[in-house]
């Protein structure tokens, strides 16, 4: 199965759907004259001029360029990334409490002023990447200000871990959820597994002792309170003592969460610790690829009462791919190129927007059609999951 694959066509396929399809819609129709990127653009690709601008989709804006250039080497990559630094830095980032904003009006202003720490990790994320691209000092400064910010407020030291939200002046919050799907938990899995990744992303410009401990503890937390040992599922949602919440089973996040993982432990210059990421996230991956379907899709999610939701989202997918291809070239599982190939043929079939750009939200399980219904583009519909599945393998996979 192995070598049905030509690894120089799927590598060249990838680049082409960033390089044609993605980055350009975002440079093309996203930016906003007035400061920043439009909030939103709906389903059926009209934009919203109106919309609020999120703190999440800025990050992810700004780490997708950044990384972009650095892989890429494309000029034009870090003027629209330059751009989004600016705009973070100038707009989000709260100059009197520290920490940034979650959302801003359409014109720039503080709207929804509250610390949602799955934001700060964002925005830190984007910020280390700009350094990490560029050299710029004054990113570097910010993202450690962000981590600061993260470990002072958020960590939670007698628990461990992370609690989710505060005020905009660090005081607690009664609603702390992330988005109006999700349940009001003190701490999930969602903002560890991206706070890890933040840091990861740090740690490689930022060899401090303190941001590798709390790296370390962060890989010790999804061994020991994260992973339900029997399953291998993730649970998602817990309270201050870590007790579990649900029994929901979110087939995309534990997909990304088995090679994010192990992205991280091969940053750290471990190699016991890397043995023991290897096995955990290989069978945390085998979890994840029970929502597998022949046609090489994944399914979205297994609710807490136990209903499918088996519509195939877009995030859902790339995160597929880049799990199948670490499972290939980290895990010594060679059908797992075929199969990220063939998650791949998913995409470009039924996904990909190659008329208007971007990708669709998703296509219905029950019957397949396109989902008009949610963004094309907005708060939480950003070229970072599809973007990232590309650079990640040209950069690890394809590229080593």
């Amino acid at each position: 199965m192995m070598n049905e694959v030509n690894l120089s066509i799927f590598r060249q396929e990838l680049i082409d759907v960033l390089q044609r399809n993605i980055l350009p819609y975002w440079m093309n129709k996203m930016v906003d004259p007035r400061g920043g990127f439009y909030g939103r653009r709906d389903g059926r690709d009209r934009l919203d001029p109106d919309a609020p601008k999120g703190a999440v989709l800025h990050a992810r804006i700004l780490w997708t360029f950044a990384t972009a250039y650095r892989v890429l080497g494309e000029e034009a990559y870090l003027r629209v990334a330059e751009y989004a630094e600016r705009y973070v830095v100038e707009r989000f980032l709260d100059a009197d409490y520290g920490g940034a904003y979650w959302s801003l009006t359409a014109d720039g202003t503080p709207l929804d002023e509250k610390k949602q720490f799955y934001a700060l990790a964002f925005m830190l994320y984007g910020l280390a990447a700009y350094h990490r691209a560029t050299g710029d000092a004054g990113a570097l400064q910010q993202a450690i200000a962000l981590f600061r910010a993260i470990e002072e407020h958020s960590s939670d030291r007698r628990f461990g871990g992370y609690i989710e939200a505060t005020t905009r002046s660090w005081a607690p919050i009664p609603d702390m959820r992330l988005s109006s799907k999700d349940r009001n938990a003190c701490k999930t899995m969602n903002t560890h597994l991206h706070i890890i990744e933040a840091y990861t992303e740090l740690y490689r410009v930022w060899r401090n002792p303190e941001l590798l401990e709390a790296i370390v503890a962060l890989l010790d937390l999804f061994f020991t309170k994260i992973e339900n040992p029997e399953t291998h599922h993730s649970v998602l949602f817990f309270d201050e003592h870590w007790r579990p919440l649900d029994r929901g089973i979110s087939y995309g996040h534990d997909i990304e969460a088995s090679w994010l993982l192990l992205e991280t432990a091969r940053s750290l210059d471990d190699p016991l610790l890397l043995r023991r990421v290897v096995s955990y996230t290989a069978r945390m991956a085998d979890a994840a690829l029970q929502g597998l379907r022949d046609d090489g899709s994944l399914i979205y999610e297994i609710r807490d009462d136990g209903t499918v939701d088996d519509d195939r989202h877009w995030w859902v997918q790339a995160e597929c791919v880049v799990g199948q291809l670490y499972r290939y070239r980290y895990h010594g599982r060679s059908e797992a190129l075929s199969a990220a190939w063939r998650t791949w043929k998913y995409i470009e079939s039924h996904l990909v927007d190659s008329a208007g750009g971007e990708w669709y939200w998703s296509r219905r399980g029950r019957d397949g059609t396109i989902n008009f219904e949610d963004d094309k583009a907005g708060f939480w519909k950003c070229p970072y999951h599809n973007s990232r599945m590309v650079l990640e393998a040209v950069e690890h996979i394809f590229g080593d």
